[in-house]
């Protein structure tokens, strides 16, 4: 296992699709050992997306289990059997962690709440996703994981008021964000318990996660006029016209972040080769530029979209004002700057061989994780139950019993 901020630190993870899957892989990434239960037979249910045809198996890689797996050890245990259920509050004994997406009526009839997990251990954290654990809402199946998200103000707050239909999030970007919010209370949580000794319970919903996120404009909302809100970016008429993206001749987009408009501008007109621009009395200086914003982006667009980006890439090399442009995934995927920094994982399995998962965002005293490769389902189950001190005459029992796979 990987050496690191959480080295020592033992979780059982209970959990399937993204949300808390993902806040265990980050846990893994800080050095915590992961073991994750999955059903002898279904697996994690984000397991079954290829099969169903979402498409997430490309180059014989499950990517979605890849990324939000890596580093764990699956054990194949089914806690709806008498036998499953024993093993699993037996792992418990050995760990610091347990974490879940399970619903509450789900955990009531595996018996696997928090006061069945703290009998077996009771210095034992539990993590969480929480949809709505109060309020008006809380029984609501009908308003689950994306939707809670993306109802809750992001598709609107990203949605241009002429749009035809709401603009959606991208696969997992509320769970993304959750799970470094449930891993980080987690190693808070250790933290009090390492100086108290008491263990918490830990909550992270979506509803939370969506509105952390759009923070700003809910915090706004009832000190604007009655039905005003902070404005989407309208790119013709910019504020501030070098805080904007700008397409080239070749269809590829440039983006401009010098918020000290009046300091960088004669350098950025220099470098675009519009030198006549910098004394032009409509755009001299940053209030100018302000009032006269529509025609300063529609300058800057006709001088941007004479050229490719190739071009740009040699004209604007060694600018001072902040720039760059706007990369695609793959792009970002083969990014030198990236890759120099340790935001992938090299890992190895599927049909592709080796690939490329995404680091966690955290680094401790510089250094990156060496991260491995989600496991197979089930692949670590008789190892870590020997290493629980079960006999083999044991595990053949409960394999044929249908308790393990």
């Amino acid at each position: 296992m990987n050496a690191g901020a959480l080295d020592g630190v033992r979780v059982l993870e209970v959990a399937q699709f993204w949300f808390v899957p993902a806040a265990g892989a980050i846990l893994a990434d800080w050095g915590a050992e992961v073991w994750k239960v999955e059903h002898p037979v279904r697996g994690d249910a984000q397991r079954g997306l290829a099969a169903a045809g979402f498409g997430a198996r490309e180059g014989g890689v499950d990517f979605m289990m890849q990324q939000s797996n890596r580093g764990k050890r699956s054990l194949a245990i089914d806690l709806a059997s008498p036998d499953g259920r024993e093993l699993l509050l037996r792992l418990a004994e050995g760990c610091d962690v347990f974490v879940t997406n399970f619903l509450p009526e789900a955990r009531r009839k595996l018996g696997i709440e928090v006061a069945d997990i703290r009998a077996q251990s009771p210095r034992d954290l539990r993590a969480r996703l929480g949809l709505r654990p109060r309020g008006p809402r809380r029984r609501d199946r009908r308003l689950r994981r994306h939707r809670v998200l993306v109802a809750r103000g992001v598709a609107n707050g990203l949605t241009q008021p002429d749009a035809a239909a709401p603009t959606m999030q991208r696969p997992a970007f509320g769970d993304s964000v959750g799970a470094l919010a449930l891993a980080g209370g987690v190693a808070a949580a250790l933290l009090k318990r390492e100086r108290t000794g008491e263990p918490s319970v830990v909550d992270v919903s979506l509803l939370g996660t969506a509105m952390w996120t759009m923070a700003p404009d809910i915090v706004a909302s009832p000190l604007l006029a009655p039905g005003k809100s902070i404005p989407l970016p309208d790119r013709t008429a910019a504020l501030n016209p070098l805080a904007n993206s700008y397409r080239t001749a070749d269809g590829r987009w440039i983006v401009l972040m010098a918020l000290q408009a009046d300091r960088y501008w004669p350098e950025v007109c220099t470098r675009l080769g519009c030198g006549e621009l910098v004394a032009d009395p409509r755009f001299a200086t940053a209030k100018a530029r302000y009032q006269n914003r529509r025609e300063c982006v529609a300058a800057l667009d006709g001088v941007v979209a004479a050229r490719t980006l190739a071009e740009w890439r040699v004209r604007l090399a060694g600018m001072e004002a902040p720039w760059a442009v706007m990369q695609s995934a793959g792009e970002l995927h083969d990014d030198p700057q990236a890759l120099a920094n340790g935001y992938f994982g090299e890992v190895s399995g599927g049909d592709a061989g080796s690939f490329r998962v995404v680091a966690s965002p955290v680094s401790f005293d510089g250094a990156r994780p060496a991260l491995t490769p989600s496991p197979e389902l089930g692949q670590h189950t008789e190892e870590v139950l020997l290493e629980l001190g079960l006999a083999w005459e044991e595990l053949e029992r409960l394999k044929a019993a249908g308790a393990i796979g």
